[in-house]
């Protein structure tokens, strides 16, 4: 069995039109949405949090890690994540170690919602702070989107 979570950044400020697009950091209520929608997955027992180097999605990472009770330091950024394609983030999943059972991708829209929906065979609209959660009745990530789904569910921040 695998568990993956796609984790779409929370919400990001745009305030400083001088600020690189990777550099925007997360808003007021993006700082509340992510601890909050990380408390909510206290009790998951995640191996591995990866995250795109954009500053709004990292600090997202790193909030939920605080909420999972994993150190700041053991999320991996890797590049691929960011400006990227939905096939690109499904290779990158393939390539998870077997070793890792429940794992967390912290990245941008719009490559999260077709991913989402293509592994969950419906449209997904992930709006910002959203988890998409996927179980996998399957042995190696890199059979991960090969139709064994058992369950998908969406969880969105309230406002």
């Amino acid at each position: 069995m695998k568990i993956l979570f796609l984790v779409r950044h929370a919400k990001a400020s745009r305030d400083d039109p001088s600020l690189a697009d990777r550099d925007r950091p997360l808003n007021k209520r993006g700082l509340n949405d992510a601890p909050a929608m990380g408390k909510r997955l206290a009790k998951q027992a995640v191996n591995l949090i990866v995250s795109s180097p954009a500053l709004r999605a990292l600090t997202t990472a790193q909030l939920f890690a605080d909420q999972l009770g994993l150190a700041r330091q053991s999320i991996v950024i890797d590049e691929r994540i960011y400006a990227t394609t939905a096939d690109e983030l499904l290779a990158l999943i393939h390539e998870v170690d077997d070793s890792h059972d429940c794992v967390m991708l912290f990245g941008h829209n719009p490559e999260f919602s077709e991913l989402a929906g293509r592994l969950a065979g419906k449209g997904v609209d992930m709006p910002t702070c959203a988890v998409a959660r996927f179980r996998f009745d399957v042995a190696s990530w890199a059979d991960v989107g090969q139709g064994a789904l058992e369950r998908f569910t969406l969880d969105k921040p309230e406002h």
